[in-house]
Order: C-alpha cells, then sequence, then structure tokens
C-alpha cells in the first residue's frame, strides 16, 4: 500500500499536478484610468465586492490617473481599506501617473508599487464648485519639481520672486477655505502613510507644496516597496509577502497566480456618459425644453416624459459632480430668458440677455482646472449658438409678424374694400346704406352720390356703422 502511495506521488510531481485541496491563487486587475469620479469610484468598490465574493487572493489597481475629485477617492480609500483581501496599486505602464487623487489612493494601498517611467505626487487640493474639492495639480509640475528626498533650502528674503516656489504659497495668503482643505489633506495623506508604514514626510510636502517624485525617487524614499516592468513582475515580487489586513494577516502566494481582468460593465459606462459635464450640461437643456413644450402643448406627452428623464439624470450628474451654483442659477435664468422672449414683446432684450447669461453659466459651472470635469469650450458654443438661432428664428418671426396687414379685427377693417348694396341720400351731401364687406353687411354713411355697386373704401368706424368712399377717390 505504501508503495502505491508513493507511485502515486510520483506520479504528480513528473506530471506537475498539485493535490485537489489546493489551488492557484486568484488576483483581480482592475483598471484605473483617467480622472477619479464617480463612475471610477463605483467600479472599484463593486469590483473589490465581486473579487471578495469570488475568494481572490489579491486585487491590483492598474493606474494611470491625472487625480480627481475628492469625494470619490475617499470612497475607494474606504473601500481599500474594509477590503477582505490586499489590495496592490500598480502605477503603470510606463508614461503612467498616479497623481493628486492617485498619491492617496496609492498610500491607501496595502502594496504600492511602480513601473519604470512613472511618477506620482502632486496632491495639493483645489477648491471647485463653491464648496467641493478636488486633488490636481498641472501635470507639468511632475516634471519641474523634481526629487523630495531632502527638504529645499527657504530662499532668503530678498531672493528674487523666480526664486521662491510657485506652488508654495504663503500659509498668510491663503485664504481660510484654503488652509482648511491644505490642513486636512496633509492630515489625511499623512495619516494613510503612517497606517501602512510609509514615507509621512513626502506625504507632507506632496499636499502642501506639490512636490512629485519618479518612480526610483519614491522607492528610494520609503513611499513605494515595488518597482515592477510588468504585471507578472509585480506578482512574483509580492510572493510569500506577509500582508497585515484589518482582522487577520495574510500570506500572498501569487508566484502562478490565476489573474483575472475586470473589464469596466454597462454601469461604469452609464455612469462615465452621465456624469461627463458635457453631457450633464445636454441633458439639462433638453429636460427643461421639453418641459416647456409640454406646458405649451398639453397633450404632447411625449416631450414632458423625455424632459423629465433628461432633467433627472442631469440634475443626478450636478449632485455628484462639482458644480458652482452660481453657474447652474445662471444656466437656468439664461433658458427662462430666451424662451420669455417668445411671449413677452421686448425687442430682443430678453433673447440676448438670455444667451450671455447661459453663455457665463456654461463656464462657471464646473472648474476647468479639475482635469477631465470641464465643460467643452465647443460644446458650449454651439449649446450659446442654438440658443441664439432660436431667439433669432423667434425675433424674425415677430417682426415678419409685425410687418404683414392685419387680417382679422376692428382695425383690419379700416382701409378694406367694399361693394354698396343699397343705398339712400339723405340731407346735404351725405347718404346712408349698406355695404358688403368681406361677405358680411354692414350699415354705411358717405357721399350721397354713391349707387349700389359702387366698390367703397372704409374710412372708419363708430360701432357697427362703416364711414365709406368711393374707391377712385381714395388718394
Amino acid at each position: 500500500m505504501a508503495r502505491i502511495v508513493i507511485l502515486f506521488t510520483l506520479v504528480l510531481g513528473i506530471l506537475g499536478l498539485q493535490p485537489s485541496g489546493a489551488r492557484a491563487a486568484l488576483v483581480h486587475v482592475i483598471p484605473v484610468e483617467g480622472p477619479i469620479g464617480p463612475a471610477t469610484s463605483d467600479l472599484i468598490g463593486r469590483s473589490i465586492d465581486r473579487a471578495a465574493d469570488a475568494g481572490a487572493d489579491l486585487v491590483v489597481l492598474r493606474m494611470d490617473t491625472p487625480g480627481g475629485l475628492d469625494t470619490s477617492m475617499r470612497s475607494i480609500i474606504r473601500a481599500i481599506i474594509e477590503a477582505p483581501m490586499p489590495v496592490a496599486t500598480y502605477v503603470a505602464p510606463s508614461g503612467a501617473r498616479a497623481a493628486s487623487a492617485g498619491t492617496f489612493i496609492l498610500y491607501a494601498s496595502h502594496i504600492a508599487a511602480m513601473a519604470p517611467g512613472t511618477n506620482l505626487g502632486a496632491a495639493t487640493p483645489v477648491a471647485i464648485g463653491g464648496s467641493s474639492l478636488a486633488l490636481d495639480i498641472d501635470a507639468a509640475t511632475n516634471d519641474e519639481n523634481g526629487p523630495a528626498d531632502e527638504p529645499e533650502p527657504a530662499a532668503p528674503a530678498d531672493a528674487p520672486n523666480d526664486a521662491v516656489d510657485e506652488n508654495d504659497v504663503p500659509a498668510e495668503e491663503r485664504t481660510a477655505a484654503e488652509a482648511k482643505a491644505i490642513e486636512d489633506a496633509a492630515a489625511y495623506l499623512r495619516s494613510l502613510a503612517e497606517m501602512r508604514g510609509r514615507d509621512p514626510d513626502f506625504a507632507e510636502r506632496a499636499v502642501r507644496e506639490a512636490k512629485s517624485l519618479t518612480y526610483q525617487e519614491a522607492y528610494d524614499a520609503g513611499v513605494i516597496e515595488i518597482i515592477a516592468r510588468n504585471l507578472d513582475a509585480l506578482l512574483e515580487a509580492v510572493d510569500g509577502r506577509e500582508i497585515e489586513l484589518e482582522r487577520v494577516t495574510v500570506v500572498l502566494q501569487t508566484a502562478d497566480a490565476t489573474i483575472e481582468f475586470v473589464e469596466p460593465d454597462w454601469r461604469y459606462q452609464i455612469l462615465a456618459i452621465i456624469t461627463n459635464p458635457n453631457v450633464a450640461a445636454i441633458l439639462m437643456l433638453i429636460g427643461i425644453y421639453g418641459i416647456i413644450f409640454e406646458f405649451y402643448s398639453p397633450g404632447l406627452v411625449g416631450p414632458g416624459l423625455i424632459g423629465a428623464i433628461c432633467l433627472l439624470l442631469g440634475l443626478y450628474a450636478f449632485q455628484v459632480l462639482p458644480v458652482n451654483f452660481a453657474g447652474v442659477a445662471l444656466l437656468l435664468l439664461g433658458i427662462i430668458l430666451v424662451v420669455a422672449e417668445a411671449f413677452v414683446p421686448s425687442f430682443g432684450i430678453l433673447g440676448i440677455t438670455g444667451v450671455v447669461a447661459f453663455t457665463a453659466g456654461a463656464i462657471l459651472l464646473i472648474d476647468t482646472e479639475v482635469p477631465g470635469f470641464g465643460i467643452s469650450p465647443w460644446i458650449i458654443g454651439a449649446i450659446a449658438a442654438s440658443l441664439s438661432g432660436l431667439f433669432l428664428f423667434t425675433l424674425t418671426m415677430v417682426l415678419k409678424g409685425r410687418q404683414r396687414p392685419i387680417v382679422s379685427g376692428a382695425e383690419a377693417i379700416a382701409q378694406s374694400h367694399g361693394e354698396v348694396v343699397t343705398w339712400q341720400a339723405g340731407e346735404g351731401q351725405t347718404g346712408k346704406g349698406q355695404v358688403r364687406l368681406q361677405g358680411e353687411v354692414w350699415h354705411a354713411e358717405g357721399p350721397a352720390s354713391l349707387t349700389p355697386g359702387t366698390r367703397v373704401t372704409v374710412k372708419s368706424r363708430d360701432g357697427l356703422t362703416l364711414t365709406v368712399q368711393p374707391e377712385q377717390s381714395q388718394t
């Protein structure tokens, strides 16, 4: 019996098979590309939950981001901290970056890794939308600030202005809101660094001075643990590494792991479209016009339903996006003024003012300093042009209407032409009778010389009596 067991074990070893009780480690790879917003936050949160249900041993966030929204970033960090398995942030491929919000996510991850030719940092918060925050700095600072291994000497008081770092704004020159935002972000990133045992000094400088590091500088400074050329190299590097989670310590066995790439699903695509500021502005416009048309022509149903759906989707997008409420108010005011031009005779003042208000609102709606969350100037121009076209069409129709002859009412009778039906001379040079005018017979007064069948022109009207004169006498 013992020989059979030994023989079976040898066969398994030769064939490279494993006992049925063991399995290869499972790794889920989630792409994090572009600006971090509500769609990205939703994708990462749901993907981590699915990885937990599938029994994944490791989740890898393959990151290339210029930054994003503070609320979305914090939601992602909470999902990482509460994850039942280790989460690694891997800045890749070469040329990728983990700027601003990406730096926070990298610090919060259990494993931080970068590919050659990548960088991170520049995590100064930018106030947008009146009260919202985004974490972003211009990408150019990634190449200008240099390493953060050694503190830079302070510039002397008499140094020229260009000797002072433009990102290092003195505390006394900041507003209270800016100072609070920077202090909060600095403390948050420093706490993440302390939690994961990473360099807190660079965390402080990344927020306060918008400093950035290359992949090698980040490794030397203790900001990341691994430099890996590709995903396979990363999994080999973390194999055997001991990771402390909230409730348990796990040892990764990822050398021969099964890799499953997470593809963004329809929910992510829809959220990404809806929360695009350009699409949100168009949805708001369609929604408002649809409801206006429904009130203008009750019973059509279609414009009202489409307008309500678009308006709700637009409002949802503005609820999760960092909008400026002054911009929203100007947008609504502009649309109302352009529509009012069609009903109020303002000689174009309401329409012109509405187009200006709408354009200003679209420009102010979302701060363009945050990458991926500004409204395209082309979209603003197209919408402003459509509003201007609507206004010009309305104004043209009004002017044409004023130039047309009046065809109904009391004013239409004056200068109209008719024919005498009966006529009787009265005292003096006047006479009375009846004339047929526009298919109706009217009492009339006029020269005594008129006879039945004579063509006459109406001079004036007094109640139901017309004053007429012969057509040939009209000058």
